[in-house]
């Protein structure tokens, strides 16, 4: 059975390592990127089977850098499941389901439902 690579993408440290730490106890292979430039150097290098992307990130916004796969041949129909503590008012909630992700979990977020929902996720793929 293939091994799943997650990408995750968040400029807290915190976030990264608690992500990491969670997700590869439960097998997975797990990439990491504070910021979208690291992001995209990992996504040239080899395509993830899953993003977990943070929307307030510096420089290139989570919401510009999911914009930017969606238009990307490679990259328009890599899941994506949003995580952050941005506002979630209707214009955001109808920007990121525009972009097609998966879903959008609000930070602090219920590590088993993540969990669930990547297995849900790769399941698919």
């Amino acid at each position: 059975m293939k091994q799943s690579r997650i990408l995750v993408i968040d400029d807290s440290t915190t976030n990264v390592v608690l992500l990491d730490a969670v997700l590869s106890e439960k097998g997975y292979q797990i990439e990491t990127a504070m910021n979208a430039k690291d992001a995209y150097a990992r996504i040239e290098k080899q395509l993830p089977d899953l993003i977990l992307l943070d929307l307030l990130m510096p420089k290139i916004s989570g919401f510009d850098f999911l914009e930017q796969l969606r238009l990307d041949e490679r990259t328009k129909k890599t899941p994506v499941i949003v995580i952050s503590a941005v506002n979630t008012d209707d214009e955001n909630l109808v920007k990121i389901k525009d972009l097609d992700a998966v879903d959008f979990l609000r930070k602090p977020i219920d590590i088993q439902y993540l969990v669930n929902l990547v297995e849900q996720v790769l399941d698919k793929a």
